[in-house]
Formats: structure tokens, C-alpha cells, sequence
């Protein structure tokens, strides 16, 4: 069961790794998703649960589940899932702002168009704008 876990951890920390690297957004936010999953599997599985254990201790009771794994997945589910939520409508307005779901976008048109930008350059805004006039 331990090589189970263990692999299915190892798959979703991979897949999370492998699309972070796309150059979509979309994709980024699937794959910060299965990290947090991954993340959460991980979490659950070091908190040692025992089967047909109450995670509640009462003197009648010799085996019982920590409770404070649980409580953290739980919490990790919630915070994810907003944090989720916040991350596909900001990639919307940058996907509405843009007419472009590259993660780079900004960078492509630029180097496209051949400007060079201040923090290219290391210049202020304004000494930028000033060099490409050739004041």
C-alpha cells in the first residue's frame, strides 16, 4: 500500500512539474493544481492513520488517529481551492488584456517588434523612451 501512495504521489508531483513548464496558462494552473494535491496526499499519508481509529481520544479507547493531518489537508483544500479560483481569473484578464495565453507573451511581442524595454536596458522608464527618440 506504502508503493501505492507513494507512486501515485510521485505522478501527480511529476505531471504538476512537467506542466508548470508549458508555455500556457492553463495548462500552469493544472499543473499547480496536482501539486497541491500531491501535496495534500503527501500530508495525509505521514499522519500514520490508523483504520477504524476515532481521531477523538477517550479512556476507553487504546488506538486512536491523530487528528491534526486531517485538519491540515482539510485547510489545505480550502486555501487551494480559492487560491485556484484567484489564479484562473487572473490568467482570464491577462487572456482578455492580452488576446494571448502565453505565460510570455510580453516577452515574444517585444522581441518580435524589436524595442527594447527599461528593464531590458536597466534604465528608467523615461531614459528608455529617451534613448529609442535618441534624445
Amino acid at each position: 500500500m506504502e508503493l501505492l501512495v507513494a507512486t501515485g504521489i510521485g505522478a501527480l508531483t511529476a505531471a504538476g512539474v512537467y506542466l508548470l513548464f508549458r508555455a500556457q496558462t492553463f495548462p500552469v494552473i493544472i499543473g499547480l493544481a496536482f501539486l497541491s494535491y500531491a501535496v495534500n496526499v503527501f500530508l495525509f499519508a505521514m499522519g500514520r492513520l490508523a483504520i477504524d481509529a476515532p481521531p477523538i481520544y477517550s479512556p476507553d479507547v487504546k488506538v486512536y488517529t491523530d487528528p491534526l493531518p486531517q485538519a491540515l489537508v482539510l485547510t489545505a483544500i480550502v486555501i487551494s481551492f480559492g487560491m485556484t479560483a484567484l489564479i484562473v481569473v487572473l490568467a482570464l484578464r491577462g487572456f482578455l488584456e492580452s488576446g494571448d495565453d502565453g505565460v510570455g507573451a510580453r516577452e515574444r511581442a517585444d522581441s518580435e517588434s524589436g524595442r527594447t524595454t527599461a528593464t531590458d536596458t536597466g534604465l528608467e522608464p523615461g531614459a528608455a523612451a529617451a534613448s529609442e527618440r535618441g534624445v
